[in-house]
């Protein structure tokens, strides 16, 4: 991570909790450990959104094939360790994976690991924050492009963020096309244990970003003093983490500081889910056109295709 980059995500990250109500980003989770402590949780039973995606592309793989057309560059973003992608190199006959990920680290151990078991593709890094701006290498090339978007990480936005990022993947992809999977509303309990799994893997991973912002910041969390919060917020349709002061404490940083009473939250991620409907709707706005979707039996996830 360049300087210019550290302070600028220092900045962000004070920023964030001098705020009223205090929040971290949730792109802060995705350090190495937490890409690897998420890798474990789209594993345990609770979490179904990984499971259930998978079910649906391999199901349905030759209609969604067709609605992709051809294509030669697959396009991963939030690539984490790549394996979800890798299920699409076969079937789209992918030439170019470009994986774009926040975690450095973590992107180019992924890579390494998927070159040796797929050396007839090329693959390309893009260590990139695409939550404000996507930007992709001449090297790429101008042949037509799916960007793959799993996992209902479209969720981490609000409605509005969700159509202005959106609007950037269409215009970085002329003629080409958007795979992206969508989280859709349920039972709040179903949701609430997906976001808080018995063997509190989530928890770790939740409170591991303030270790990361430790690091980044020069804050001094003690995570002994923190507790991971979900719960379904139906007003908002959406699920919401926080971390949760066990007891009064102060966290100091350079030049600053911020008291926290017990009891008080710190809000790190939204995961909001959707109608399909809803969604196709939000597509549209954004620019896309030919939208279709699938589903599993339950209707607990959704598949788009769109074109660009």
């Amino acid at each position: 991570m360049s300087v210019q980059h550290s302070e600028k995500s220092s900045q962000e990250i004070i920023s964030g909790l001098t705020a009223d109500p205090p929040h971290i980003s949730p792109k802060y989770l995705y350090d190495e450990l937490g890409s690897r402590l998420f890798t474990a949780i789209t594993e345990l039973p609770e979490y179904y959104p990984t499971r259930t995606e998978a079910q649906i592309l391999k199901r349905h793989s030759l209609e969604i094939k067709q609605a992709v057309g051809a294509t030669s560059t697959l396009i991963d973003l939030g690539a984490g360790d790549g394996e979800k992608a890798t299920a699409l190199f076969e079937p789209f006959q992918i030439k170019r994976y470009v994986a774009v990920d926040i975690s450095a680290a973590f992107l180019q151990t992924s890579l390494a690991r998927l070159q040796s078991r797929y050396p007839h593709v090329e693959m390309v890094a893009v260590e990139q924050d695409f939550s404000h701006s996507l930007h992709l290498p001449n090297e790429i090339g101008n042949d037509p492009r799916l960007f793959f978007y799993p996992g209902s990480s479209i969720g981490n936005f609000n409605p509005a963020d969700a159509l202005a990022f959106l609007q950037r993947v269409r215009a970085a992809c002329p003629n080409g096309r958007l795979l992206i999977g969508v989280d859709l509303i349920k039972p709040a309990d179903i949701l609430e244990r997906a976001y808080d799994d018995a063997l509190q893997v989530t928890a770790a991973f939740n409170r591991n970003i303030l270790r990361h912002i430790n690091q980044l910041a020069q804050t001094n969390f003690n995570l002994h003093e923190w507790r991971h919060i979900a719960l379904f917020n139906a007003d908002e349709s959406r699920i919401e983490m926080h971390l949760e002061a066990t007891r009064g404490t102060t966290v100091t940083w350079p030049n600053g500081q911020r008291q926290f009473v017990a009891g008080e939250r710190i809000h790190t991620e939204n995961s909001y889910k959707w109608q399909t409907d809803a969604f196709a709707t939000l597509l549209k706005q954004a620019g896309f056109n030919d939208c279709r979707h699938w589903s599993d039996d339950k209707n607990w996830f959704a598949v788009f295709v769109a074109q660009a």
